[in-house]
C-alpha cells in the first residue's frame, strides 16, 4: 500500500485532481474552502494499491484558520507519507512557498504543477525546476485522466531523494533560539517555526517569548523562489494579477448593481422562461407516458377509490410527481450556480461583500456559505467550519437556513404562480432577497449582544477568468440531479406515503371512507390551526403541510396536492383557491404571508441533524427557536400590511407606515440624547477631570 497525501494552496485543483486520481466526485469549487475535512479513497494502478488523502487548502505549515490547521495537523502527524504538492503554474511564485515549507520539514515531495490554461501566461521549464528544487516535478492537468497516469507513475517509482538542501536556510539567523533545551542542531523545521513564533511548536519546547522573525523568512524563502523562477521561466511575470474585467465588476459603484443584474438573470432564466418550457415538457411527459397508463391500469384492476389506487394517485402522482416536474429547474440552477464558479466570479462576490458583512460580524469567508445554502442548506452549513472565529461560525451557520433552498422553490412555483400569474418573478426574487435581508440584520443584531466576532484573517486570491468544463460541469450537474432523485425516491416518497395514511386513516386507524371522516392530521392539524390566525391561513391541511415540511421542505407541496385530492391531468394550483379544499387561500395576502413563513421557518430535519454535530445542540436549539419566532412576526406584517393595502389602498397603508417609521426613529433618536455624555463648555465629551472646565 502506496500512501499519498495531496498538498497545496486553495484553488489550486487538489480536488479536480483526487478526482481524477480516485473516480470520486467530491465537489469542487473556484475558491478556498470547499474541501473543509480530509478525504480518503483507495484506488488500483498497475496492480499497486494507493490510498490518497486530500487536505483542505493550506497557504503554509502554520495554520491561520480551521481548514489549515485540520490541513497541518495531519501533515504533521504523517511525516513518513508521500507528498503529492499541488501548484498552479499560473501562481509559482506564491505556491511555491508551501513547497519550501513541506521540504524544510524534510517531507518526500512530488510536486505537480497543474496547468489548466491552454495558452498559460510563462512557459516553464520543468527539468530545470526539478533540479533546482530536487524534487520529482510532474506537469499535469489535474481534470484530464490521461494526463495524471504521469503522476502515477511518478507515484509508483517515487524513490527518496536525501539530497534536499535550501541554500537559504544557511543565511538564517538563528543565534536567538541558542538557549532552547531539547532543540536539536539538525531539526530545521523546528528551529524556522520557532522563528516563525508558530504556537504550536512553542508549546512542544516551551517557549514563551516571541521572536518576531517570520517576515525574515518570508523575504528569505521568496528571494529563493525568485531565482528559481528567474532560471526555469520564459517570463518575469511569475503570478497572474488582476484581469480588466475585474475593474468593471469589481467596481466601487457597478460591483453589487452587477451582482444583482447576473442573479435575477439566474433566476428569471432558472424559474421561468427556460425552467419554465422545461418542466412543462416533463410534466407532459410523466403524465402521457408513466402515471396516466399505470393509473388507468390500477383501476381497471383494483377499482375506483380503493386503498391501492388512492394510495397511489395521492402519494405517488399527486405528490412524488409534483415534485419530480421540478427537475429540470433545480438542474437549471446549480448549472448556472456551477458556470459562475468555474468563471472565478464568486471568488470576486466575496470580494465584493467582505467589507460590508465584516460591519455585521462576518467575513468574505460567510460568503461562500452563504451562497451554497441557496443550492442545499445540509452541505452549506458544513463549509462554516472554514470560519477560525468561533462566535463568526455559529453565526454563519445559523444565518444559512434564511437563504432560500432549491427544496422550497416549487412552494414559491406552485402557490405564488397560481395567484400572481407573470408578476410571479417578482414574489420570488422578493423572496430570495428578504432571506439575505433577514439573515444580514439578525448577524448584526447576534454581533451587538451575544455572539461578537473577532477580527478575522481573510485571504482571497483571485483566480483567473476561465471558460466552462463541460465535463465537470456534468459531473456537478449529474451529481445533484442524482441527490435529487434518490430524496425524491427516498425520504420524499416515505414522507408522503406516511402523509397519504395519516390523512385517510383516522385516530382509530379506520379507512375514512369507511364511515368516519376526521383523518388523523386533519385532527393534528385543527388542534394548531388557532396560532397561524394571525398569519391569513389557518386549515388544517396548510398547518398539517407545513409540519410535514419539517422533514423535507419538498413536502410542503406533496401534502397540499394529496390534501385537496390533486390528481393525474388536475391542476394543483386550482384547488388551492376552492372552497372547502383542505389546503385553502382566502386571498392573495394569506399566499404571501405563507410564502414568507415557508421561507423562513423551522429547516428541515437534514440541516438541523448537521448544525447540532457543527455548533452544538445549545445554539441549534436557539436558531430553530429564532429562526420561528421570526418567520410569524414576519408572516404575520406580511400579511397585515398586504391585506391592509387591499383594503385600504397603497397611497394610505404608506402614510401609515411612513409615520410609523418617523415616530420610531424619533424614539431613537430621543434615546441616543439622552445616553450621550454632557458635552463641556468647548463642545468636548469630557469626564469630571476635564481640563477644559479649569
Amino acid at each position: 500500500m502506496i500512501d499519498v497525501i495531496l498538498v497545496g494552496n486553495p484553488n489550486t485543483g487538489k480536488t479536480t485532481l483526487f478526482n481524477s486520481l480516485t473516480g470520486a466526485h467530491e465537489h469542487v469549487g473556484n475558491w478556498h474552502g470547499v474541501t473543509v475535512e480530509r478525504k480518503e479513497k483507495t484506488y488500483s494502478y498497475k496492480g499497486a494499491e494507493i490510498r490518497v488523502v486530500d487536505l483542505p487548502g493550506i497557504y503554509s505549515l502554520t495554520p491561520l484558520s480551521f481548514e489549515e490547521s485540520e490541513g497541518t495537523t495531519f501533515l504533521r502527524s504523517h511525516r513518513d507519507m508521500l507528498v503529492v504538492n499541488i501548484c498552479d503554474g499560473s501562481n509559482l511564485q506564491r505556491n511555491l512557498y508551501l513547497t519550501l515549507g513541506l521540504l524544510e520539514a524534510g517531507f518526500n515531495v512530488i510536486l505537480a504543477v497543474n496547468q489548466i490554461d491552454k495558452r498559460p501566461i510563462c512557459k516553464i521549464d520543468f527539468r530545470q525546476l526539478e533540479s533546482l528544487l530536487k524534487v520529482k516535478v510532474v506537469p499535469i492537468n489535474a481534470s484530464s485522466k490521461k494526463s495524471v497516469d504521469c503522476l502515477n507513475e511518478a507515484i509508483i517509482s517515487f524513490s527518496p531523494n536525501k539530497s534536499k538542501s535550501l541554500p537559504y536556510v544557511q543565511n538564517l539567523y538563528f543565534s536567538p533560539l541558542s538557549d532552547i533545551k531539547n532543540l536539536k542542531k539538525e531539526d530545521i523545521f523546528s528551529k524556522i517555526k520557532l522563528l516563525e513564533d508558530d504556537e504550536d511548536v512553542k508549546k512542544q519546547f516551551g517557549v514563551e517569548r516571541d521572536f518576531n522573525m517570520m517576515e525574515s523568512v518570508a523575504l528569505a524563502r521568496y528571494g529563493y523562489i525568485d531565482n528559481v523562477l528567474f532560471s526555469c521561466c520564459s517570463a518575469k511575470a511569475y503570478a497572474y494579477g488582476q484581469s480588466k474585467l475585474d475593474k468593471v465588476l469589481l467596481n466601487r459603484f457597478l460591483a453589487f448593481p452587477i451582482f444583482i443584474l447576473i442573479l435575477c438573470t439566474v433566476f428569471y432564466l432558472t424559474f421561468f422562461s427556460i425552467g419554465r418550457m422545461l418542466s412543462d415538457g416533463l410534466n407532459f411527459l410523466l403524465n402521457s407516458l408513466i402515471f396516466n397508463p399505470l393509473l388507468d391500469f390500477l383501476i381497471k384492476n383494483f377499482g375506483e377509490g380503493g386503498i391501492v389506487v388512492g394510495l397511489f394517485d395521492g402519494a405517488l402522482v399527486g405528490g412524488v410527481g409534483t415534485i419530480v416536474s421540478f427537475l429540470p429547474q433545480v438542474a437549471l440552477l446549480f448549472f448556472f450556480l456551477t458556470l459562475l464558479e468555474e468563471t472565478g466570479y464568486l471568488s470576486r462576490v466575496a470580494f465584493v461583500f467582505d467589507d460590508i458583512l465584516s460591519k455585521v460580524g462576518l467575513s468574505g469567508k460567510s460568503v461562500y456559505t452563504l451562497l451554497m445554502g441557496f443550492g442545499c442548506s445540509t452541505t452549506a452549513v458544513l463549509t462554516a467550519r472554514n470560519m477560525e472565529d468561533k462566535n463568526s461560525k455559529i453565526k454563519t451557520a445559523l444565518l444559512t437556513p434564511y437563504m432560500s433552498c432549491s427544496a422550497k422553490f416549487p412552494i414559491y412555483a406552485v402557490l405564488g404562480g397560481a395567484m400572481f400569474g407573470a408578476n410571479n418573478i417578482f414574489v420570488i426574487i422578493g423572496l430570495y432577497f428578504l432571506g439575505v435581508v433577514v439573515a444580514v440584520g439578525l448577524s448584526y443584531i447576534l454581533e451587538k449582544t451575544i455572539l461578537k466576532s473577532k477580527a478575522q484573517s481573510f485571504i482571497l486570491e483571485f483566480p483567473p477568468y476561465r471558460g466552462m468544463s463541460f465535463k465537470k460541469t456534468f459531473s456537478v450537474l449529474w451529481q445533484n440531479v442524482k441527490l435529487f432523485l434518490v430524496r425524491v425516491g427516498g425520504l420524499i416518497l416515505a414522507m408522503n406515503v406516511i402523509v397519504w395514511i395519516m390523512s385517510n386513516f383516522t385516530i382509530k386507524f379506520s379507512f375514512i371512507g369507511q364511515g368516519e371522516r376526521v383523518s388523523i392530521l386533519q385532527t393534528l392539524g385543527m388542534v394548531l390551526s388557532p396560532i397561524f390566525i394571525p398569519l391569513g391561513f389557518n386549515s388544517w391541511g396548510l398547518v398539517s403541510a407545513l409540519i410535514a415540511g419539517v422533514v423535507a421542505k419538498e413536502v410542503v407541496v406533496s401534502s397540499i396536492a394529496m390534501f385537496n385530492g390533486t390528481t393525474v391531468g388536475n391542476n394543483l394550483a386550482d384547488t388551492v383557491f376552492m372552497a372547502g379544499s383542505a389546503a385553502y387561500f382566502a386571498n392573495a395576502s394569506s399566499v404571501l404571508s405563507f410564502l414568507v413563513f415557508c421561507l423562513l421557518y423551522v429547516p428541515c430535519v437534514a440541516t438541523s441533524s448537521v448544525l447540532l454535530k457543527e455548533i452544538g445542540g445549545k445554539w441549534t436549539f436557539i436558531g430553530i427557536v429564532l429562526e420561528f419566532v421570526i418567520a410569524y412576526i414576519l408572516a404575520m406584517l406580511t400579511y397585515s400590511i398586504s391585506r391592509s393595502i387591499e383594503v385600504f389602498g397603497f397611497f394610505k397603508v404608506a402614510i401609515i407606515l411612513f409615520a410609523i417609521l418617523v415616530v420610531i426613529a424619533s424614539f431613537v433618536y430621543l434615546v441616543k440624547r439622552i445616553k450621550k455624555k454632557k458635552l463641556c463648555p468647548y463642545g468636548f465629551e469630557c469626564d469630571k477631570d476635564c481640563p477644559h472646565k479649569k
